[in-house]
């Protein structure tokens, strides 16, 4: 297990990174104070304890977290009792396990046969998905030397966590995207265009089977933990000379269905979000939004106009029906800026919420060509660009900006999502 952190806008914090990565620490505080001390100083009288004047000082080298934690009473280790622990009762330990960060829960499976059954066990999986979300996590996949490779970065611990990821077939893949703790792949098996859907947690998988249309498309995945089931949507697109038709996976069904063609599109863009039930797509020609309405199965035009000078656009979904579009805008490199808009669902117009900070514009694209990926959850955008080994994180509520470094995000053919890891996301 390896590790690393986060640094707003307000400061940096000291962070480890993934395996032969080099350790960064904060600055050292203190190291230039005097010594105060009494016995300290030179030519000082010996005086009576009783009349000593007595100078409180923090140990030096220490932050003022840490010295926080020395003024606190010590109490010594409780001994536990081992029987005691050992004679759990079942409901119980199911209730204090359920609350432990997922990553922690990978590696206890370890710890004896008792607790990998339980973390197997249908009563435990169903107090695992009565507890909050543990929270956004970011998911990076990438192939070294042929091996796929995951590592996850969990936003409320600040840790790279990596994943064993060689449950997976040995495809040409590639990361779909991820929804409620199932992550989608979709690659050649040979010649054959071929989707799958997994679990990294539970390490279990499942091939979908052939599309009606079985060419290379635009997908995403859509969970429905109410009835435990999940969609997976093939985009309309044009293969050759024709026009290929939207098609829906649904797990119940264990098929595809043919869904209507997208209508007066020429060429589509792969940055698509979805939202509402309702699956969001821009168009390159014409420039524009389409809407798929997943629940009766039809596209429709969005009249919104984008905004002037958009050199490039990403969709990105956000929480209670909000959707944005995040850019780079501007003609020349010394004048662009990246912009986040948010549609305006009553007057169908795109709003402008925030700019990105020259400071950080800069540092994620050094290079006005540069290509740069953005993607979104719960309020939270994420940006990464080619060879920064480092992700920019945007809050839309806080409006914080903030870094996230790691080994993780280096390698030049890494694949980034979003991910909410669960136990009881079932890939059946």
């Amino acid at each position: 297990m390896a590790g690393s952190g986060i640094s707003s806008e307000s400061g940096s914090g000291a962070f480890r990174d993934d395996e032969n990565c080099h350790k960064q620490v904060s600055p050292i505080r203190g190291g230039g104070s005097r010594n105060t001390s009494p016995s300290g100083r030179v030519g000082s009288r010996n005086t009576s304890p009783s009349r000593q004047k007595v100078i409180k000082t923090k140990p030096r080298g220490l932050d003022e977290e840490t010295v926080a934690t020395f003024g606190k009473v010590v109490h010594p280790d409780v001994q536990m009792e081992d029987n005691i622990w050992a004679m759990l009762p079942e409901d119980l330990l199911n209730e204090i396990l359920a609350r432990v960060p997922p990553f922690m829960i990978f590696r206890l499976r370890s710890v004896c046969k008792r607790w990998n059954l339980i973390l197997q066990d249908h009563s435990f999986l169903k107090f695992h998905s009565q507890v909050p979300s543990h929270g956004p996590c970011l998911l990076t996949f990438w192939k070294n030397s042929q091996t796929p490779q995951c590592s996850v970065f969990s936003l409320p611990l600040k840790t790279w966590y990596r994943i064993p990821f060689n449950f997976l077939p040995q495809w040409a893949f590639w990361l779909v995207g991820s929804s409620s703790g199932l992550v989608c792949f979709s690659g050649l098996d040979g010649l054959t265009f071929r989707t799958l859907v997994c679990n990294p947690l539970t390490q279990t998988w499942r091939t979908l089977p052939s599309m009606n249309y079985d060419q290379q498309r635009q997908l995403i995945v859509v969970v429905d933990r109410t009835d435990k089931s999940f969609k997976v949507i093939a985009t309309s697109d044009i293969y050759g000379d024709r026009s290929l038709p939207t098609e829906v996976y649904d797990s119940k069904i264990n098929k595809w269905t043919v869904h209507q063609i997208m209508p007066a599109v020429n060429l589509c863009s792969s940055k698509m979000a979805y939202c509402d039930s309702r699956l969001y797509l821009e168009t390159l020609s014409p420039l524009g939004l389409m809407m798929y309405r997943l629940d009766l199965g039809y596209w429709e035009r969005i009249p919104a106009k984008f905004p002037r000078s958009l050199l490039d656009g990403y969709l990105v979904a956000g929480t209670h029906k909000r959707l944005f579009l995040v850019g780079r805008i501007g003609l020349y490199s010394t004048l662009q800026s990246m912009r986040i808009w948010e549609l305006d669902h009553a007057k169908i117009m795109w709003v402008e919420i925030s700019r990105m900070p020259p400071k950080y514009f800069r540092a994620l694209l050094r290079l006005s060509a540069e290509r740069f990926e953005c993607f979104g959850q719960d309020n939270l955008i994420c940006f990464t660009s080619w060879n920064q080994g480092k992700g920019l994180l945007y809050d839309v509520d806080k409006k914080v900006w903030s870094w996230i470094a790691g080994c993780a995000l280096q390698s030049f053919n890494s694949q980034v999502c979003f991910y909410e890891p669960r136990f009881d996301a079932s890939v059946h």
